[in-house]
């Protein structure tokens, strides 16, 4: 959900505090938040502060959820009037969509080829797209729809995950034109301007977004993972007795044997008095002295966590909400994992209702359909560390300065998303990741850029345009396509991935697995 990528993130000890985290260890401190009358950069700061003054150190999860979806004057969720756009060239930041049309058309192709290969279903289709910005990537992308009229009649609606109540108004100003905006049980609804058949959906959560084992999803998430909380935690000298932190005081955890190291978890507190200054950062990072619920349990839900725990210092960071999601996209493409058989009797008393289960129902699905699109930036094949940062005005700065104007991100884990994605459903597979030069040049970029520059030519030869207005515009188009690709060690092409899950489709025997366009594929039309 952002674009501002000058450098990748340096490790968080030297860009935010200038100094080793093994050397900010300050755990548990608490400061008055009024003291020196000093005055907070934003009212959402004043509150956090107070906050961990009362209940101590917050989880770095906690500090984004807050900066970028608080009630009070968060990023993406304040109710007070915006000066500016957060998109485009005066706002933070500037997504793919908006440098280039072109990009937005190729992810439509993408959901064209995938929907041919699967046999062309003439109904029960349905797009979403998680975090639609402005609405820029699904209006490209209806409109390339709009060109195969056989997928466009079988698209039922199309479900837009938002938030924010001011985006929700600019996707429905882009997306649907004049036509109303309705409250609905769901969230909101309004027609399409490509379509007086197509209606627009948002939902605030995507679990609002019905589950249906005969519907064949198509989805699109761009930029949306690396904008969801992470935990970030260090590798640390084990020490006896081993503890857990919990809100009423540490316990002792009980291990029949103790590894020589163990993750803690970096938290989030506001600075002490004597270092608050007007202008600076009011927060900072420390490391908890103790263990805590969550260093507990996420770095252990994997082996690529585990197998670095006992590199002294070593950092990672976990997006809990981020597989939360995937395993969801994953359902709904593939379809639940079977249940264990219940071998449990009933505790009920006589007389009295045995307690119901809390799990979700599954979806059985028994024809895997659709595709989910990851497109964001992390890398390919590792786990991100020290990647927290701020952007503001198309530069990276401090996250931990003035909150809820300051836009937050983090590199995304693929290969955790992945690994989420295959143990969540049976009738999944994953493609990828791969980088999105590599994509786009499969996807034809170039050719579709010689196309665009090309009738633009021909435009102005047959209507004699002026020749200003049309080399302004080939400037745009080359210089667009060309930054999508930048294979430079700062480059979008470079720093940005693509992932996709698909229905599992054993091959035939003899042949290849199928492959799909933009993966080294390609679909017979």
């Amino acid at each position: 959900m952002r674009r501002s990528l000058a450098h990748t993130a340096r490790q968080l000890s030297r860009s935010v505090h200038g100094r080793p985290l093994s050397q900010c260890r300050v755990a548990g401190a608490r400061w008055l938040s009024s003291d020196a009358g000093h005055q907070w950069s934003t009212p959402l700061a004043k509150q956090l502060a107070e906050a961990i003054t009362t209940t101590g150190p917050i989880p770095v999860a906690s500090y984004m959820r807050q900066c970028l979806t608080s009630d009070l004057g968060g990023y993406y969720t304040s109710t007070a009037p915006l000066d500016r756009d957060q998109f485009g060239a005066k706002g933070d930041f500037v997504t793919s969509p908006e440098i280039s049309q072109v990009f937005g058309e190729l992810v439509g192709i993408w959901i064209v080829a995938e929907w041919i290969a699967q046999g062309r279903k003439s109904e029960g289709v349905y797009l979403m797209e998680m975090g639609p910005g402005r609405g820029t990537l699904m209006d490209d992308v209806l409109r390339t729809i709009h060109n195969f009229p056989p997928l466009a009649k079988a698209i039922e609606a199309v479900y837009l995950v938002e938030a924010s109540a001011s985006l929700r108004q600019a996707q429905h100003k882009l997306l649907c034109g004049d036509n109303a905006l309705r409250e609905t049980e769901l969230g909101h609804e309004s027609t399409s301007k490509h379509s007086p058949h197509l209606r627009i959906i948002w939902a605030e959560d995507l679990r609002l977004v019905p589950k249906e084992a005969d519907k064949m999803p198509f989805i699109v998430a761009h930029e949306f993972f690396d904008a969801l909380p992470i935990h970030i935690f260090q590798a640390h000298p084990n020490q006896a007795p081993n503890t857990i932190q919990t809100p009423t005081g540490p316990i002792e955890a009980r291990q029949r044997s103790a590894p020589s190291s163990q993750w803690r978890e970096m938290l989030v507190s506001p600075k002490p008095p004597h270092r608050l200054k007007e202008g600076e950062e009011e927060f900072e990072l420390s490391l908890s002295r103790t263990a805590t619920p969550h260093s507990m349990y996420l770095p252990e839900i994997s082996p690529r966590y585990q197998r670095i725990r006992d590199i002294q210092d070593a950092t990672i960071e976990i997006s809990p909400e981020s597989q939360s999601y995937v395993r969801d996209l994953a359902i709904r493409l593939g379809g639940s994992n079977p249940a264990p058989p219940s071998t449990s009797k009933s505790n009920a008393l006589p007389g009295r209702k045995a307690a119901t289960s809390t799990a979700e129902e599954p979806l059985i699905k028994p024809e895997p359909s659709g595709a989910a699109l990851i497109i964001d930036y992390g890398p390919p094949d590792t786990i991100p560390a020290n990647t927290l940062r701020g952007i503001q005005a198309h530069a990276r700065v401090s996250p931990f300065s003035s909150p809820g104007i300051v836009d937050l991100s983090a590199d995304v884990d693929f290969l955790a998303l992945a690994e989420t994605a295959i143990e969540s459903s049976p009738g999944v597979e994953v493609h990828g990741p791969a980088s999105q030069a590599a994509f786009l040049t499969a996807m034809g970029i170039e050719e579709r850029a010689a196309q665009l520059i090309k009738r633009a030519l021909e435009k102005e030869r047959s209507a004699g345009g002026k020749k200003g207005e049309v080399t302004e515009l080939v400037k745009r188009v080359e210089s667009g396509w060309k930054r999508l690709v930048d294979r430079g060690p700062q480059g979008m092409g470079r720093l940005y991935q693509v992932m996709a899950i698909l229905p599992h489709t054993p091959p035939k025997e003899g042949e290849p697995r199928r492959r799909p366009v933009g993966f080294g594929g390609d679909v017979s039309v």
